[in-house]
């Protein structure tokens, strides 16, 4: 199976920035792309993995790829250049569902079905640490952007789990009633978002231990959360084919802390867990669908500013480069 990486134009998918005409030595005028990324073409395919891809993410410098899929392996490739796959890390005896970079780019986190959450090193692609106390598949893996790097995964087993390097088991359960599909810590390290199989997302004081506000309005499972580049707002997709951005801010106003509702990208009766991502400038969101296209949306305007072919099944996650528009 193969992944994408598409390039647009740094103008936020003007198309008429985009072009560039010129004179050829016959006279004949040409029309051509005007190259806006370091990609060596508009789209690159990547392939190598013998199952589906289910997790994709770009490593904080931008510089690498990191891949994850049925096929139970880790791809690491090159972003640029001819998109080399220079690490293949091998030893989940599951589905690797998730997979996230610690801040410095040298460890890579996973979260498969065989109960476990991976550290992996991006230099050997050795596995460093293998955390237990799991009792059912691992869904989603989050790394804190602050303080000490501690890592949180979500499971089956209705519950949370936080993770130090530094020790064997898991320094914090929080438990919950359900399956929980999707984690993600706020800015500061002080709160964890999560949501499942009861269509909320709860927000978990970490000191208090306790879930502190409910964010309602999905009306089928959660199967992705992602924090706004400034950490002011959460991002949600649900299989009830909305995508969702909720104000998460300490001390938004009363009342409904959702911000807008996006529409467009379609679950199939595959149920798989379609993660979403912003863009860095918060100026657009990115969603996969069913239907094998990228969905694009205008966060201002609230409409579909893109929509992407190319794939040839479900796309199950999108990630938006951390500088380029890739």
């Amino acid at each position: 199976m193969s992944l994408t990486v598409q390039g647009q134009n740094k103008n936020a998918f003007d198309d008429s920035a985009s072009l560039v005409v010129s004179n050829n030595s016959s006279g004949a005028i040409i029309k051509t792309v005007k190259r806006s990324s370091g990609l060596l073409a508009p789209i690159m395919q990547l392939s190598g993995h013998a199952a589906e891809v289910v997790s994709v993410k770009f490593s904080p410098d931008g510089q690498h790829i990191a891949s994850s899929s049925f096929d139970r392996e880790i791809f690491l490739w090159d972003t640029y250049g001819e998109c080399r796959n220079y690490l293949v890390m091998k030893g989940h005896q599951g589905v690797v569902l998730e997979v996230q970079w610690s801040r410095d780019n040298s460890r890579i986190y996973s979260a498969s079905t065989d109960k476990t959450v991976g550290a992996w090193d991006t230099t050997t692609g050795e596995r460093i640490k293998k955390f237990k106390g799991h009792t059912s598949f691992v869904n989603s893996v989050s790394v804190s952007s602050r303080g000490n790097e501690l890592v949180a995964s979500a499971s089956d087993d209705n519950t949370v789990r936080i993770w130090d390097l530094r020790v064997k088991n898991a320094i914090e359960v929080l438990e919950d009633k359900y399956q929980i599909t999707s984690v993600c810590w706020n800015s500061d390290g002080s709160t964890l978002f999560s949501a499942g199989i009861d269509n909320e997302i709860k927000m978990w004081d970490l000191r208090k231990k306790e879930v502190v506000t409910m964010l309602s309005g999905h009306v089928d499972t959660v199967t992705g959360l992602r924090l706004s580049p400034d950490g002011g707002s959460l991002l949600s997709n649900a299989m009830d084919n909305t995508v969702r951005i909720w104000d998460v801010k300490p001390f938004a106003p009363t009342g409904s802390r959702l911000l807008n509702i996006f529409e467009g990208a379609p679950h199939g009766m595959e149920k798989n867990l379609l993660r979403p991502c912003w863009s860095p400038d918060e100026s657009f969101i990115v969603a996969g669908a069913a239907d094998r296209s990228v969905v694009v949306w205008n966060v201002k305007k609230g409409q579909i500013a893109y929509k992407l072919p190319g794939h040839k099944g479900c796309v199950n996650e999108v990630d938006w480069h951390p500088r380029e528009p890739i």
